[in-house]
Formats: structure tokens, sequence, C-alpha cells
């Protein structure tokens, strides 16, 4: 008997529709599998076989052989499993597949026929809803991840016999979701720091219109601690952002039974991390922590204590927004449209510009350590601070400071106006702008206009400089309400772009 059932195969974060067909004829017994399937999914014969007699079934004896279309497209993994046993018991039962014939069919099985959970499951529902498909049949654990996609179908099975009820029935119970997908409270709040009124301004100005921000200070100035209260004053996910994200933590196996990923990610790789697992990569390519941080934050703690190959690479994906690995047969996207926060001491003993400390650095060991970052990275880093330590007295006021929340408040306002103006272009917020954008929508006033050139003629600003400081401009003037852009919005632009601090030594 001759039977095709749907299942999917992921490339990236994409999915593609996978037809398993399914022939039992007479003949030496055997059981082979066909369409260049990988080492996983070669393995499933055992899997399969072994599930289908353990759930008390009767494995036919004859010649079975599965192809797996189309055959040029290379398959991987232990998701075929279950679609394959289906169309083998449906095959030896002479069952009418009619019932999901059009379901895409996903999970791996264990010997004892439990269905487990798998991988990128979300983008096979999006694959299965674009192709036209009515659903998904999905191990249980992945239920409210398929289930995002309101648009199809989703049942979910824990056993392989939960699936032959089915068949043998006709009928699919619809999973309904579990999880909340309400954004959880953080448990970290800028109302716990004291002091550091001008790094948190500039950390607003950065939240407000998606900039890249450095922070550099002496060990223990707060650095990190404010890093980490990055995502409190951001706005919470779209649903399209929101889909983006979970599927590269699909793809990825991160999610562990969870829906929608409904929280901005922050992520802070430690400093020995390689390339490979900063951008991505591996065989087959994988996500890395730039794509991890897609629509949230990628937090390098000590910066220049990073491998310079790791930095140089961070160039591209900050520049696209997406990482592009290319093998001798395909290329591979992975989004990564990231906020990078990025911390450094200014010398090899840190205390370089300490109010406390004296620098016990030479000259050329401060040069030397500085230029472990290099211009071109720089100049992708819209904002430059110095964060100093907090006197006593500050850190002892009672009063309280100023809650994310309300700071968070401002930033959506901001984003909102910048959403609004760039809606056209299909961007969200001014550190996207492109030269395009920068000239149509940055209109600067006459003393605006005669600061910036004079800043360009003394501090040797490059033509890339020139840009970032236009879209913090930029976003300093929508942040209080003006059309165009003052002089005070550049003079404020101006002072976090200053390179100067990189020649302290």
């Amino acid at each position: 008997m001759f039977t095709i059932l749907k299942c999917g195969s992921i490339y990236g974060v994409e999915g593609n529709v996978v037809d398993v067909e399914a022939d039992i004829s007479r003949g030496l017994p055997g059981f082979s599998i066909v369409g260049l399937p990988d080492s996983a999914v070669k393995e499933s014969k055992e899997r399969v076989k072994t599930a289908i007699i353990n759930s008390g079934h009767k494995f036919p004896q004859n010649k079975i052989t599965i192809n797996l279309a189309p055959a040029g497209i290379r398959k991987e993994g232990a998701g075929f499993d279950l679609s394959i046993a289906s169309a083998i018991l449906t095959s030896i039962y002479s069952i009418d597949p009619d019932p999901i014939k059009d379901y895409m069919i996903v999970g791996e099985l264990a010997l004892n026929g439990e269905v487990k959970p798998v991988s990128g499951v979300l983008p096979l529902a999006i694959t299965a809803k674009e192709s036209g498909l009515k659903g998904m049949i999905v191990p249980l654990e992945n239920g409210d991840e398929a289930a995002a996609i309101t648009e199809i179908n989703v049942a979910t099975v824990a056993t392989l016999n939960d699936l032959f009820s089915i068949l043998k029935d006709g009928v699919i119970n619809v999973h309904t979701p579990v999880t909340s997908q309400k954004a959880t409270k953080h448990l970290i709040d800028f109302s716990e720091v004291k002091g550091h009124e001008q790094a948190k301004r500039a950390i607003e100005i950065a939240a407000a219109g998606g900039h890249n921000i450095l922070m550099i200070g002496s060990p223990g100035s707060g650095k990190t601690m404010l890093a980490r209260r990055m995502p409190t004053i951001l706005p919470e996910l779209s649903r399209e952002e929101s889909i983006e994200t979970t599927k590269l933590f699909s793809v990825s196996s991160m999610l562990k039974g969870k829906g929608l990923v409904n929280e901005r990610p922050f992520r802070s790789p430690h400093s020995t991390c390689s390339h490979i697992a900063l951008v991505g990569g591996g065989s087959p390519p994988r996500p890395g922590e730039v794509s991890f941080a897609h629509n949230g934050v990628l937090f390098l703690d000590e910066l220049p204590e990073f491998n310079r190959n790791a930095l140089e690479v961070l160039r591209q994906p900050m520049e696209d927004g997406e990482v592009s690995i290319s093998r001798a047969t395909h290329t591979v996207k992975f989004p990564s449209s990231f906020m990078l926060v990025a911390s450094m001491n200014p010398c090899p003993c840190g205390f370089l510009f300490d109010r406390k400390n004296t620098c016990s650095c030479s000259a050329a060991a401060v040069h030397k350590y500085q230029q472990k970052i290099s211009g071109p990275l720089l100049d992708r880093i819209d904002i430059s601070i110095v964060v100093n330590s907090v006197p006593y007295d500050d850190l002892r006021k009672k009063e309280e400071c100023e809650t994310s929340s309300k700071i968070r408040d401002r930033v959506e306002t901001a984003r909102n106006i910048q959403k609004e103006r760039l809606k056209e272009s299909g961007i969200y917020n001014n550190a996207k702008m492109q030269a395009s954008e920068i000239d149509k929508y940055c209109i600067l006033n006459e003393g605006a206009e005669k600061l910036l050139k004079n800043a360009m003629e003394k501090l040797g600003i490059s033509t890339r400089g020139y840009s970032r400081i236009l879209k913090v401009s930029r976003t300093i003037a929508d942040m209080s309400g003006s059309e165009k852009i003052e002089a005070a919005n550049i003079a404020e632009a101006i002072q976090y772009y200053n390179r100067s601090m990189f020649n302290s030594g």
C-alpha cells in the first residue's frame, strides 16, 4: 500500500514542507529511507520499528520504502519519526489518511512509543500556514509553541497510540495553550540605581532610538548594573517581533515547552566565547549570540577582553541587522537586529578616569589596551560615556529614584514618533535610518548646522560618525518633542560621540 503524509524540515530559521511517501510491497523484508536523509533520519528506522512494536502493533515483514520528497533538500533531525510511523501504520491497517493528510506531522519517537519534543516547531508552523495546510500534529511539549500561529489547527500527542486513535476515529482535538503570554515583571529596576544621572540619560537616549552604547569606567563603578536594567525600559515586543525572536530560540531547542518569547532578550556572552559562538556557524549552521539577542540587547562586558576576531565579525551584523553564513552549497541567513551595550575599563588597571584612585599604567600600556577596540567598530557605536563611581552622599540618599516604568513611558513615546515617521521606510527606530532617511528627516536649524560643521572640522569626525551624530540628535529632538534638530541636540550628541577619551594615554 502507498501512503503520503506531510512533515517539514528546517533550513536556517525557515521551514520546508516535506512529503513522507511510504510504500509497503511484497519482497524480502527490508526498511529503507531515501531522499537525502542525514544520520539522525537514517537511524529513525530502528526507533520507528521498535516504537510500533512496543505500542502493541505488528510490524510488517515486507519491503518498506520511505521517500522524503523533494529529494534535493537535505533532511536533518529526528522530527520525521512520527510522520514515518504514521505512514506505516496507515498502510498496515489500510486506514484512509484523509483526516490528517493536510496536517504537518512532527515528532521524535522513544523506543516505548512516547513522542518527544523537537526543535524548530514554530518555523514549521509558519510554513504550514503559508503552504495552506490545515494544521499540525506535534508532541505535547511543543503544543504552545505551534499554537502561537493561530491561523492553523494544532493537535498534540503524547504517544504513538494517541496518533493512532486520531487515524482510527478521524477526530482531531485542537490544542489550547496553557502558558501565559503576558510579560513577566522585571526583578530589577532603575529605581535601585543611585546617582549616575548622566549615564541614565545616555541609556534612555540609547533605548529611545535603538542606539549602540559603550560605557567606560573603573571597576565597580556600576556599568554592569546599568546595562542589566536596559531591557526594563525598552518597549514590549510586538507580535511580529515576538515571532521573529521565538523562531531563533525554537531552532536552537531553547524554548523548553514555552510558547512565544514575550520579553526582549538580554544576552551576555563571556569574553572567552569564539567568533562562531558570537555570530553563528557550525555544521549545520546555527544561530549565535547576536541572533539570540535579536530585538533585544547584546551586552559585552569587558569589551577589550574579547578575541579581536570575534569583535571584528560583529561589524557586519551591527550594520546589516542579519548574519549571512555561506557554505559551498548554500547560504543561511539569521536575523540579528540588536542593541549593543558594551562596557570596558579605560586602562589595564581600570583607574584612568577614577576620582579616588590613581592610575598606575604607562601611556604605552593605556594606548595598547585601548587599541584592542578598532576604529571601525567604535564608529558603529553611537553613544560613548564615562561612568564614574557614585559619591558616598548620593549612595546614602533616601529619596526614591525614577522607576523603569516612568523611563519606559518616555521611551515608548519617542519610539512611537519614530515609528510613525519611518513607517514608509519599513524601519522602526532612528538607529536603523539609512542615508536617504537621514537627509529627509534630520533637518537642522541654523545654529545646529553651524555647530555640526565646526565639530566635523575640529574633531576629525568620519562620514560614518557624521551619520551617527545626526541619528542620535534626531532621537534627542524626538524626546523633547522638537520637529527640527536644534543646536543643543547636536551638542549633546557630539558629547556622546567624542572619541577623545581613547587618546587619554
